[in-house]
């Protein structure tokens, strides 16, 4: 763990090394997902059967491609009951935001009589990969599948990794649960060429959603154009700005509930007491020593984690926008000074009472976010990830008469001649 300061001769080299850290894919991880991609492209059914054996160990042939849907009713019904009614509670939360960002069709007249607008149609079909490795995700299928069923996907299919053939119930009730059409026995790389290209009893898609490891954002980088993605989301990371007011301990937890998620995550304190930066490192040492995920955020922790010491508070807006975190908590009484300066960040957690983690699952806010610096220009997943907008104008005579000069010089000028004569002739112009 890193302990900078503001005030040290060489804070800015060591935050710059900060800010440029790379956590993500290798080239070796690129060339092995450039060659399952053609593999399934190329072999379909047999190589995603090839790669399952391979890396789930297990058979599809024998163990079946596709979760029978009474399997996820079964699971959704078996859940202990306080289990269920959190999973329908954030559901419930997470659609009721989600159903505010549906846009508007539009549809005008302007002043020279042309009319034109735009309308919103949801995508055919949808992918959404949800992690099946080393921990099961329910919240992923609740923050991927919700959303496209909101924006009016028809065929909305899920793929999950199921090592020795084996998935959580936990997964199969949340896919119950958000309308699921059909959930796919397959993971990695494989599986979202096996979206985008169709393979076996898995019908192509139009656009593919949801978190993975290395390989599976990989896949989803080189398979752009193919298919739609929301982003090319890297491991996890938190920004966290909190002042000496804060109970050592609470931002400790904050740290490494995000530290707990990948060795290659990322948990950054800013605050403007040394004696408190000082407490929150030593809660973290306490927490680490009870934490059943210790070993990940240890090392996640030692690696990459990091408290920086600034003058004032608002010092640490400027140098939190640099790194353009996926998650940025203002644990401080009034935080809307600060997050009035804040321009680029995944998702922004507001007071002492609003932990990341909230977010990750019941507060109604997308939790797959932008990493890696790409809130600088990317959003969270929505709504809008599952659709698209088709514009489209009306012109009559006379709004033509109107438009139409100005598109013949135009077009001339760009030596476009067939463009021109196409307007030209409506208006009766000798071109």
């Amino acid at each position: 763990m890193q302990h900078l300061s503001t005030r040290d001769p060489g804070f800015v080299a060591s935050f710059d090394a900060l800010v440029a850290q790379r956590r993500e894919s290798s080239a070796d991880v690129s060339r092995d997902v450039a060659a399952i991609i053609r593999a399934v492209r190329d072999g379909g059914q047999a190589a995603v059967e090839a790669y399952t054996r391979q890396f789930d160990r297990h058979d599809l042939a024998q163990s079946g491609w596709r979760i029978d849907p009474g399997d996820c009713a079964d699971a959704f019904r078996a859940l202990e009951p306080e289990l269920r009614e959190a999973l329908e509670f954030a559901a419930a939360r997470i659609r009721t935001y989600h159903e505010r960002q549906r846009p508007a069709d539009s549809d005008t007249t302007d002043t020279a009589g042309v009319r034109l607008g735009a309308r919103w149609r949801a995508v055919d079909a949808a992918g959404i990969y949800v992690p099946g490795g080393r921990a099961a995700y329910p919240s992923s299928v609740l923050m991927n599948a919700i959303p496209a069923r909101v924006a009016g996907v028809g065929r909305l299919a899920m793929v999950t990794p199921t090592p020795d053939g084996q998935v959580s119930p936990l997964v199969l009730a949340a896919a119950h649960l958000a309308g699921v059409d059909e959930v796919w026995r397959v993971g990695g790389a494989q599986a979202v060429a096996a979206l985008a290209y169709g393979a076996g009893p898995i019908a192509p898609v139009d656009v593919v959603t949801g978190p993975g490891n290395a390989w599976v954002a990989e896949a989803k980088r080189q398979l752009y154009g193919v298919v739609g993605i929301d982003m090319v989301a890297g491991p996890s990371e938190i920004v966290v700005v909190a002042d000496g007011r804060n109970d050592p301990d609470w931002i400790a937890a904050d740290l490494l509930a995000q530290a707990e998620h990948d060795t290659v995550t990322q948990s950054i304190l800013f605050t403007d007491d040394e004696a408190f930066a000082l407490k929150v490192a030593d809660a973290v040492e306490r927490q680490l020593g009870d934490l059943a995920t210790a070993a990940v955020a240890r090392a996640a922790w030692d690696a990459n984690g990091a408290i920086v010491v600034v003058e004032r508070l608002a010092d640490a807006m400027p140098l939190s926008d640099r790194l353009a975190p996926e998650h940025l908590q203002l644990a401080v009484d009034d935080p809307e000074g600060l997050f009035d300066q804040v321009r680029h960040a995944g998702s922004v957690f507001l007071g002492r009472h609003t932990p990341e983690a909230i977010g990750d699952y019941v507060a109604g806010p997308n939790h797959v976010l932008p990493t890696g610096r790409r809130a600088r220009f990317a959003s969270g997943l929505g709504v809008l990830d599952f659709m698209k907008r088709t514009s489209f104008l009306q012109l009559d005579e006379d709004a033509l008469r109107e438009l139409g000069p100005a598109t013949v010089r135009l077009a001339e000028a760009e030596g476009l001649p067939a463009h021109a004569r196409s307007v030209a002739l409506r208006l009766r112009l000798n071109r």
